[in-house]
């Protein structure tokens, strides 16, 4: 049994290859991100520079995706179990409001991850397909002369629209990751003390406690 530095035992929530895939996708998030809005707007124009430039924002940019794309699509095989939607999911999504204000013990106990958690993983999943399709159209070097102009300037406009909604929902994963105190450290340290996990997933943690007797 792990156990921190106060002695107080600790229980694994993601493991070394999990967290490796999370941060490579993060990074990839980021790169792109700032590279998409380097491209999208004169005014935001300057952050061409964390890619060396104009030329080779434009060029690395795709590239950059397509890592993305594979290392979240690995994401997706990881959890997909853990986020298939239960009974007690809706009851969890009616009662948001106890959670933000600290009244967890109000909504039904949840698994390894809450309705919330749920919901943005299938709006993440359904964005990340649309830009790969929509990147693909609108990939001038390789692929954008096989398809009619009208198709990608389409494609254009849904890739942007994407990009805006996965950069909200993932500032919305960031905040609440710092806001639930303990889990940014269970994606650096890949554990979670036992408070932590009875508090906020109590189903998981008796899973998780019956497995370490077991």
């Amino acid at each position: 049994m792990r156990r921190d530095k106060d002695g107080n035992p600790l229980i694994e929530r993601y493991n070394a290859n999990e967290r490796s895939n999370h941060w490579i996708t993060a990074i990839c998030f980021v790169l792109l991100a700032v590279s998409g809005l380097a491209m999208f707007h004169p005014a935001t124009a300057w952050m061409a520079v964390f890619l060396g430039g104009g030329q080779w924002t434009r060029i690395l940019h795709p590239f950059i995706g397509v890592v993305m794309a594979v290392s979240f699509g690995l994401l997706v095989a990881r959890f997909w179990h853990h986020n298939r939607f239960e009974p007690g999911d809706r009851e969890w999504l009616k009662g948001a409001t106890d959670v933000m204000t600290l009244h967890e013990e109000k909504v039904p106990p949840v698994g390894r991850y809450n309705a919330g958690q749920k919901v943005l993983f299938f709006v993440l999943i359904a964005c990340m397909v649309a830009l790969v399709l929509s990147g693909i159209v609108i990939w001038r070097e390789y692929f954008s002369l096989y398809f009619p102009i009208g198709l990608v300037r389409f494609a254009a406009l849904l890739h942007a629209f994407c990009a805006f909604v996965i950069i909200v929902s993932i500032v919305i994963h960031v905040y609440a990751g710092f806001w639930v105190k303990g889990s940014v450290g269970a994606m650096v340290r890949g554990t979670v003390t036992y408070g932590w996990a009875r508090k906020h997933h109590r189903r998981w943690f008796e899973e998780m406690a019956r497995r370490q007797r077991d």
